[in-house]
């Protein structure tokens, strides 16, 4: 028998050489993939640091509105004192005029110095939310560039509507709903301080990780959309309304500007117009 010196009789095999450690390049390639966020440039660079957001609805169109007709509503984003984006929804006059809230429309959220896409929101025609439905849930996408971030669909729920947001491949990110009381029975008007007091006319919806099981009571959330009180002024005279969200510690470039379009849905669904439902959320 001859000594092989240390060598293995399957040095000579095809399969010898493979290995399944990436190559440098390899492994820089699948870095950069993963830490590719989906959307617009524009969208990337405003929102990867941020983590707060006020967003305030104009009192474009308010004579309209005095006259019973239903204007087309618009938005400005701010992130700390700087606007930063601007929208404007796209819907037909009759559309709004005999279906508002429930009309379908597209939205595109634009940078303001460029006018480049920031996120588009497109809102099918749905029945508004409502306790114990089959059918017709409401939901909403959202896109970015072409690139589809996500979505978000109503629940079926009882007492508290309540909505779940998926990413571009489907999986559930976050739940939302208003605080809750009496074992998630009730909306709780006292969670963002006394109604008569600085909790006036300020109405939240809390997000959830998807897979947290209990959300009900005081469980713990880890973003917000709140919706704050304006001028006496305008909140008697107008339907404009401004909110602040807070983003989760872990969100994504792309799960921030789903929140960002999930807070003008809100807005559709619950507070334009005394028809909108704003009585019921808050």
């Amino acid at each position: 028998f001859e000594a092989n010196n240390g060598k293995d009789d399957n040095s000579h095999s095809p399969t010898a050489h493979l290995s399944c450690t990436p190559t440098p390049q390899q492994t820089s390639k699948m870095q950069a993939n993963t830490m590719e966020g989906r959307g617009t440039n524009a969208m990337q660079s405003h929102l990867s640091s941020c983590v707060k957001m006020d967003i305030r609805q104009t009192r474009r169109g308010w004579c309209q509105e005095l006259l019973g007709c239903d204007a087309r509503t618009e938005f400005k984003y701010f992130i700390g004192n700087d606007q930063v984006f601007e929208s404007l929804e796209d819907a037909s006059c009759m559309c709004r005029f005999c279906c508002a809230p429930m009309h379908p429309y597209t939205m595109t959220v634009k940078e303001l110095t460029t006018e480049s896409e920031i996120v588009t929101i497109d809102r099918p025609f749905r029945c508004m939310p409502s306790g114990c439905k089959c059918c017709c849930y409401q939901e909403a996408s959202f896109t970015s560039g072409g690139t589809m971030l996500g979505t978000i669909k109503e629940d079926y729920w009882y007492c508290v509507p309540s909505f779940k947001i998926f990413d571009h491949t489907g999986e559930p990110v976050y739940k939302i709903h208003q605080p809750t009381c009496w074992g998630g029975m009730c909306v709780n008007c006292c969670a963002e301080g006394n109604p008569c007091g600085k909790g006036c006319c300020k109405v939240s919806f809390r997000m959830y990780p998807a897979d947290q099981a209990e959300t009900d009571g005081e469980a713990p959330y880890i973003g917000m959309i709140m919706k704050k009180p304006k001028s006496l002024k305008t909140e008697l005279f107008t339907d404009a309304d401004a909110f602040e969200v807070d983003f989760p510690e872990t969100a994504t470039v792309d799960h921030k500007g789903m929140l960002m379009a999930t807070t003008i849905f809100i807005n559709t669904n619950f507070f334009e117009g005394a028809e909108g439902g704003g009585d019921a959320a808050a």
